[in-house]
């Protein structure tokens, strides 16, 4: 049981760091290309109690973690208004990246601090519990990155996407957000339970991500000296 507990907090601290940063990103990079709002509502705080979604941060993760399925989550969306960005076209596409590439970020610091715990040579419960953390904490943090750029509204990619797209096709894609939240149960719960080979994740996101987390390993052996 206590096992358990250890393993759930392993996954649970990790995933709430790597939400609230990613949620934060957002509302920093608005406030500086001029929307405020995330400010004013007092959402730039890294509190996590200030964007922790019981549901989407702990309930949704949890329940994934058990059925051994990836584990993703979410927090409660900042709020950024496109139209008070000083361009909202290309403001918003920096926006939407800037909770990716802070992701990434998060995961490099991570496996820093991972190779300098290797090089200490620290044994012990408490080392293998902060060891897990990070290894969790760097996993984590390139998933929520790749996974938030797929072209799927309401995720940051789509928001890419529709930057780059002619502002005629632009707008005919945007009118496909309202149905965002359908469209991702049909794609990344139905779909993949009915057909298994035609899984998003599987097939459009776990390569990428063990890609990316060979080379983080990789930094966390030149760290550490290996």
């Amino acid at each position: 049981m206590q096992e358990t507990l250890l393993q759930a907090a392993a996954l649970i601290l990790p995933l709430i760091i790597a939400i609230v940063f990613h949620e934060v990103a957002h509302g920093w990079v608005a406030r500086a290309l001029g929307d405020p709002t995330a400010h004013r509502q007092r959402r730039l705080s890294l509190n996590p109690l200030r964007h922790v979604d019981p549901v989407g941060t702990i309930v949704v993760p949890g329940m994934l973690a058990l059925v051994s399925a990836p584990v993703f989550g979410w927090a409660k969306p900042v709020p950024v208004v496109k139209q008070r960005l000083n361009n909202p076209r290309y403001g918003m596409m920096a926006v939407a990246a800037a909770g990716p590439a802070t992701n990434l970020l998060l995961a490099a610091i991570g496996a820093v601090a991972l190779g300098l715990l290797a090089r200490s040579e620290s044994g012990g419960a408490l080392v293998a519990f902060i060891a897990l953390n990070l290894q969790n904490f760097i996993l984590i943090n390139i998933f929520l990155a790749l996974f938030n750029l797929l072209p799927i509204p309401p995720f940051d990619g789509s928001h890419i996407v529709e930057g780059l797209l002619p502002r005629r096709a632009a707008r005919t894609y945007e009118k496909l957000r309202p149905l965002g939240f359908p469209l991702l149960f049909l794609l990344l719960l139905v779909i993949p339970y009915l057909w298994p080979q035609f899984g998003v994740v599987q097939r459009f996101v776990v390569p990428p991500v063990l890609w990316a987390a060979g080379h983080y390993e990789a930094l966390v052996r030149t760290i550490a000296g290996v």
